[in-house]
């Protein structure tokens, strides 16, 4: 198969409480899709998910905002409910990512991205970080949050048309277009 006969699709999971993960999530499917060979990416709301669409994915890419310093309850629920996937191995081999949202610099982000990749390499997946190297700390630089794991992003309190600023939406769209590549790569 040449590069250009591949296709991949991609499953953008995530939780979004007022709207700030959700333009994160949909800026890197954006950024996936515009990736020639990259046959649909999708951001989906874990209140709707497609699970046909979702366990047909080449790779799953997950993302919540944090809460309290960990994954809100509603996205646990999510991880809890894929158990029976998990027991039948319905993900094994599939590529993974994450993506974690806080109003905070900091926020303990890091610790949702963790979470999030420990629940990946239970379901026996590949992990793919995020191997930009910062560009700077403004709003308008690209990985400013300086992560390697996977994407983090800041919201002020702001509306989500606001925030997360320019660097971080751009952020966003460079991993889509990493991800979509390495699926590409590896297919």
């Amino acid at each position: 198969m040449t590069d250009l006969q591949k296709s991949t699709s991609i499953a953008i999971v995530y939780h979004s409480n007022y709207g700030h993960t959700r333009r994160v999530a949909h800026a890197i499917a954006e950024g996936a899709q515009a990736v020639l060979g990259v046959q649909q990416a999708r951001a989906i709301d874990i209140h709707e998910v497609d699970w046909d669409f979702v366990d047909a994915a080449d790779m799953i890419v997950f993302g919540s905002a944090v809460y309290m310093g960990s994954a809100p309850a509603e996205f646990k629920a999510f991880m809890d409910e894929t158990s029976k996937r998990w027991y039948h191995r319905k993900w094994e081999g599939k590529w993974a990512a994450g993506f974690a949202n806080s109003g905070g610099l900091s926020g303990d982000k890091l610790l949702v991205l963790q979470q999030i990749c420990l629940f990946a390499m239970q379901h026996g997946m590949h992990w793919t970080g995020m191997p930009l190297m910062p560009t700077g700390h403004t709003e308008s630089d690209l990985n400013r949050l300086s992560s390697f794991l996977g994407l983090m992003t800041q919201s002020l309190d702001a509306p989500p048309e606001e925030t997360p600023c320019q660097g971080d939406i751009g952020s966003a769209i460079w991993f889509g277009k990493h991800l979509a590549n390495t699926m590409l790569q590896y297919s």
